[in-house]
C-alpha cells in the first residue's frame, strides 16, 4: 500500500498522467454532452492542471469509456493529440445510420482502462502512471497504474472517496503540488 506523502511524490514524479473524461475533464457524462458539443470549451476551461503537466514535459492521456469523438474535441482544447486519446468509436452504416461501436477497442471491453495503461506502459516504458478520475472503473485501472488519485469536483462517488488514498475536488490542489 502507497501512503498519501507517497502517492504525492509519485504524482511529483509522474512519467504520464492518465485523465478520466466523463465528470472528470468535463463536468456531465459525454452522452449529455453529445447534443451540446460546442459547450465543450467551458467545461474544460479550468484545466490548467494539463499544462503545467505538459510543461513538466509529462504526457498527458486521455481515457474513456466514452465516446472517442466527444473526447477528440476535449483533447484538441487541452492541446492533447489525438494519438494520447483512448475512447470507443462510433460505427455508422454507409447511409450515415449508426451502426453501434467498434468493440475492439479496448475502453470497450471491462478492465479497459486498466488495458490502456498496460499498453502504454509497454509502448513508451513509463516508470509511473497516474490515474485520475471519478468512478469505480477508474480506481480499477490501478494496478497496472501505479497510483490513483480520486476527483469529486463536478460528481462524488462515495465508493471512489472512500476508498482512494488521495481524494480531491479541485485540480487546483494538484496544480500547487507541482509548483512546491
Amino acid at each position: 500500500m502507497v501512503s498519501h506523502s507517497e502517492l504525492r511524490k509519485l504524482f511529483y514524479s509522474a512519467d504520464a498522467v492518465c485523465f478520466d473524461v466523463d465528470s472528470t475533464v468535463i463536468r456531465e457524462e459525454g452522452i449529455d454532452e453529445l447534443a451540446k458539443i460546442c459547450g465543450v470549451e467551458d467545461a474544460v476551461s479550468e484545466m490548467e492542471l494539463v499544462s503545467h503537466l505538459q510543461e513538466r514535459n509529462v504526457q498527458v492521456f486521455l481515457i474513456s469509456g466514452g465516446f472517442r469523438s466527444i473526447v477528440e474535441h476535449v483533447a484538441s482544447k487541452l492541446n492533447i493529440p489525438g494519438t494520447n486519446v483512448f475512447a470507443n468509436r462510433l460505427k455508422f452504416y454507409f447511409n450515415g445510420e449508426y451502426a453501434g461501436f467498434d468493440e475492439t477497442q479496448p475502453t470497450a471491453e471491462s478492465g479497459g482502462k486498466g488495458k490502456v495503461i498496460k499498453l502504454l506502459k509497454e509502448k513508451f516504458h513509463f516508470k509511473k502512471i497516474i490515474m485520475i478520475g471519478d468512478g469505480a472503473t477508474d480506481m480499477e485501472a490501478c494496478p497496472p497504474a501505479d497510483a490513483f488519485i480520486g476527483f469529486g469536483g463536478n460528481v462524488i462517488r462515495q465508493q471512489v472517496k472512500d476508498n482512494a488514498k488521495w481524494y480531491i475536488t479541485d485540480f487546483v490542489e494538484l496544480v500547487g503540488e507541482l509548483e512546491e
